[in-house]
């Protein structure tokens, strides 16, 4: 049986379900049930589901027993500023108790879910990939910071005996709740959001990574981290591939610089009245505009066989289960 952290996430439930269909018995941490689609509830009952979560050491350390592998994909994932105690909370002093209860409990194995922003401010017109280095007079956002301090308490589990692997994924794209998180997406290009900017990321399905994070731990390679990304997109052309797949409109209206910088701080404005994190925040009006290109090749040197899935068919797949799940 192998434990998965954050098991009603969009990484987590993807995973169990790979997991699943693999045969592999799994016990999940959960805060709340699962509430989402892309387990049934036929998978649901075959999961042993612990409640707590990785700030309660008891519920973590209960849950840890017996298991020879863990899966530590719990995380907030915010640019909200006022998030900032949770952010450090639950991925940096959480992961670190994941480590120490993996260590007290003997476990063999983690794959640990970090991000690429865990890497510090990415330069732009630089292919950026494993070796790229953090540093703290950079503008890094808090959110990285949060999941960089996190690494860091993976590598000292690893230095004090865990074998664990550290996977960074690119943004995230699958079929969830698509009233947050990266499914959100989804749902602003059915909404037909007219809004477009040329900056360039990297995109990757969440299939494929549960897929690299199960053959990562089913591999000898330890001590390591791994890029995950699917391919280098602009936002146009990610929105643009979205509305088609909804039979939306594609977007029309270009962001400049000066327009965003106006957005985020509107938004601020109406978060302060309504109480709900603002849609842009400063650090994601900034990365929009920025172009910033990821190179992926070490995975799939390492993983013979394994290939990611083209985000043309990433975006048909997950828009068509968002149509089942939410439209009439």
């Amino acid at each position: 049986m192998v434990l998965v952290t954050g098991g009603t996430g969009l990484v987590g439930s993807y995973l169990i379900k790979a997991l699943l269909d693999a045969g592999t018995p799994v016990r999940a941490l959960c805060r709340r049930p699962y509430e989402g689609f892309v387990l049934t509830p036929e998978a649901c009952g075959r999961v042993e589901w612990i409640e707590g979560d990785v700030m309660d050491i008891v519920s973590l350390e209960s849950a840890m027993e017996d298991i020879q592998q863990v899966y530590h994909c719990a995380a907030i994932v915010s640019f909200n500023p006022k998030q900032a105690l949770g952010l450090f909370k639950v991925n940096t002093e959480g992961t670190a108790n994941v480590v120490n209860a993996a260590l007290e409990k003997g476990v063999k194995k983690m794959v640990y879910v970090s991000s690429v922003a865990a890497l510090g401010r990415l330069k732009e017109d630089t292919l950026i990939d494993e070796s790229s280095q953090w540093s703290e007079e950079t503008n890094n956002s808090l959110y990285g910071k949060s999941k960089y301090y996190g690494e860091m308490e993976v590598w000292r589990g690893i230095a004090e005996g865990l074998e664990a692997v550290i996977v960074n994924p690119t943004i995230i794209l699958g079929a969830g709740d698509w009233g947050k998180g990266s499914a959100a997406l989804f749902k602003s290009a059915y909404d037909e959001f007219p809004w477009y900017t040329e900056g360039v990321s990297g995109f990757i399905d969440v299939r494929d990574v549960a897929s690299a994070m199960i053959r990562l731990m089913d591999s000898p390679l330890h001590a390591e981290r791994f890029l995950l990304n699917g391919d280098n997109w602009t936002y146009r052309q990610l929105f643009t591939s979205m509305a088609g797949a909804f039979g939306k409109r594609s977007p029309h209206k270009k962001v400049t610089p000066l327009v965003g910088e106006i957005v985020w701080r509107m938004e601020k404005v109406k978060g302060l009245f309504t109480g709900k994190d603002p849609l842009v925040t400063r650090e994601t009006a900034r990365t929009a505009q920025a172009v910033t290109r990821f190179d992926a090749r070490k995975i799939e040197a390492s993983l013979p066989g394994f290939r990611f899935t083209p985000l043309e068919d990433s975006i048909r797949y997950h828009a068509a289960r968002l149509k089942e799940h939410y439209l009439p």
